[in-house]
C-alpha cells in the first residue's frame, strides 16, 4: 500500500483532512442539506423505477398506492418510495417542482400536462419522449408516448 492510498483512512481518524486534501486524494465533500446533481438523479431513477414496477395497476381517482393510483398519486407514490415528499395534486406538484425546459429534460422528471395556465395530468418522464403515467379511469398504469405538445417539465429536487 503506498503512502497516497493510505492517507484517506488516516485523515479519516485523526480528524484532520481539508477539502483539498480530500480532494487530491479523489475523495468527495458532503454538505448537508444540499442535494448533488448525483443523488437527485439517483432519487428520479428510482422514482422511475418504482413508477415502472406498478404496471397494470388500475386507475383510480383519488387513489395513491400501492395497488391503485391516479396520475398524481402514482407520482407521489414513486417519489416518497424514493425518499421525497411531494404534494398530492398534479398543479401543487408543478409548483414544487423546479420549472426546466424540454431541452433540460431527463428520465425521472415530472411531465405535466396542462391547457392554458391549468395543470390537469402529471406522469414520470421515461426517456424517449415516453412517460409512465395513470391515464383515467378504466385504464392502467402504462408507459406512454406523449400526445401532446401542452406540456410543462418540472424536476424534484
Amino acid at each position: 500500500m503506498t503512502a497516497l492510498n493510505r492517507v484517506p483512512s488516516l485523515m479519516v481518524r485523526a480528524g484532520t483532512a481539508s477539502a483539498l486534501t480530500i480532494a487530491a486524494v479523489g475523495g468527495s465533500i458532503v454538505v448537508p442539506g444540499v442535494a448533488s446533481d448525483a443523488s437527485a438523479a439517483t432519487m428520479a431513477t428510482k422514482a422511475l423505477q418504482i413508477a415502472a414496477s406498478k404496471k397494470g395497476s388500475p386507475y383510480k381517482w383519488g387513489a395513491s398506492g400501492p395497488r391503485r393510483f391516479d396520475c398524481s398519486g402514482l407520482t407521489l407514490y414513486s417519489f416518497k418510495k424514493a425518499g421525497k415528499t411531494l404534494p398530492r395534486t398534479a398543479a401543487q406538484q408543478y409548483n414544487k417542482t423546479e420549472h426546466i425546459s424540454a431541452k433540460s429534460r431527463k428520465a425521472g422528471d415530472l411531465v405535466f400536462f396542462h391547457s392554458g395556465s391549468n395543470v390537469y395530468h402529471v406522469g414520470i418522464y421515461a426517456g424517449k419522449g415516453k412517460i409512465w403515467h395513470a391515464p383515467k379511469t378504466g385504464d392502467v398504469v402504462k408507459l406512454q408516448r406523449i400526445w401532446t405538445s401542452s406540456v410543462w417539465y418540472g424536476r424534484v429536487s
